[in-house]
């Protein structure tokens, strides 16, 4: 790959992409895949937590790769059509269940067995591959022996024992939650106003996606303070743990109208595309089922953010408490659930259950 400046960038920033604009907070990730993008191996692993910017870096990464070789307006065509997300040579795989299913698994080794289009290499972002379950042996010879051009980007946010084989084939880059700062320093850049955009960058637990989303909710203050005061509305009885959990997940129910709004927005720009095109290849089936997994993540996030809050609470009574071993066994409570969480149980049992421990103990 040619750098004429000697400056080290790749032939896409040469000729006036930015790459990586889309990738906050991410150092050490960026520096490696741009180490990686000059002499790319067959198959890439990016680990880390939802939101932490893993599609990003893999955009970013396969645009890297389309344009590599390629200059001026050329190169820019393909690194813009990369991130985009829309360049024949780059596939986006996302699973279509709970899970990515063996008949995906084939059809990902159908499709990295093609041709490039554009005759250069060709690209495979997986992405949710912590959930790939019993798909993955039929992908493991594809992954470690991939024709000739073609380059595996695998997204997973941990390593799960079904993963560990693809992932011994894998060149491993490691991301983080976002720093709360650098999302800060995000949605302010984005015009979000500065008290909402601190809101919104704490709330979010490292993850930029639901930072920005968080930043459009009105109600996310009254949120945080209904969970921060949950243990002072807690006598013991059920009727108490009842009367709680369903006031907060009413006010959850609230909290899907940002996302409601985007998913109109995105359902509305796909009609207007039918409208042109046509029905056949629109995609229509395969934004819904996004749009499904979204509503799942929103309210399973909102969950884990009002157990978050309401572990802070506790730890800050411990700290003044004459029967600190109380607050610990109640923190420890809310880690459990807040970790049973992922497995989509009955949210309301689940809290009720919760709620009725958490009043005996401070009873």
């Amino acid at each position: 790959m040619s750098d004429p400046t000697g400056s080290g960038s790749l032939d896409a920033e040469l000729a006036g992409v930015d790459l990586f604009a889309g990738v906050i907070g991410q150092p050490a990730a960026i520096a490696q895949v741009r180490a990686a993008s000059r002499t790319p191996v067959h198959a890439y692993l990016l680990v880390g937590p939802r939101g932490s910017g893993k599609r990003a870096l893999a955009r970013a990464f396969g645009a890297a790769l389309l344009s590599e070789g390629r200059t001026g307006d050329d190169a820019v065509r393909h690194a813009t059509l990369a991130l985009a997300e829309a360049h024949p040579d780059l596939e986006v795989v996302e699973r279509r269940g709970a899970s990515i299913l063996v008949a995906q698994a084939d059809a990902i080794v159908t499709s990295a067995a093609r041709a490039s289009v554009e005759g250069g290499r060709r690209v495979l972002i997986l992405d949710e591959f912590h959930l790939v379950s019993d798909a993955a042996p039929k992908l493991l010879k594809s992954i470690e022996e991939p024709p000739p051009g073609t380059v595996f980007l695998v997204l997973a946010d941990e390593v799960p024992p079904e993963l560990i084989t693809i992932a011994s084939r894998c060149v491993r880059i490691d991301l983080d939650a976002v720093p709360a700062e650098a999302i800060l320093g995000a949605l302010l850049a984005e015009g979000i106003e500065a008290e909402l955009a601190a809101q919104a960058a704490t709330a979010a637990a490292g993850d930029l996606t639901r930072a920005r989303l968080l930043a459009t909710d009105p109600r996310l203050a009254l949120r945080r303070a209904a969970w921060w005061a949950v243990p002072d509305r807690l006598d013991g009885t059920g009727a108490a743990a009842v009367e709680q959990v369903d006031s907060l997940l009413a006010m959850i129910d609230d909290a899907m109208a940002p996302l409601a709004a985007v998913h109109a927005a995105e359902a509305a720009a796909l009609a207007d595309l039918i409208k042109e095109r046509g029905e056949r290849g629109s995609g229509r089936k395969q934004l819904e089922d996004r749009h499904k997994r979204e509503v799942r993540r929103h309210r399973s996030d909102e969950i884990r953010f009002g157990l978050a809050e309401l572990s802070r609470r506790l730890r800050d009574d411990m700290l003044t408490s004459a029967r600190p071993h109380v607050q610990i066994e109640a923190i420890a409570a809310v880690s459990a659930v807040a970790a049973e969480s992922v497995r989509n149980p009955n949210e309301r049992l689940q809290l009720i259950s919760l709620f009725l421990g958490l009043g005996h103990l401070r009873s």
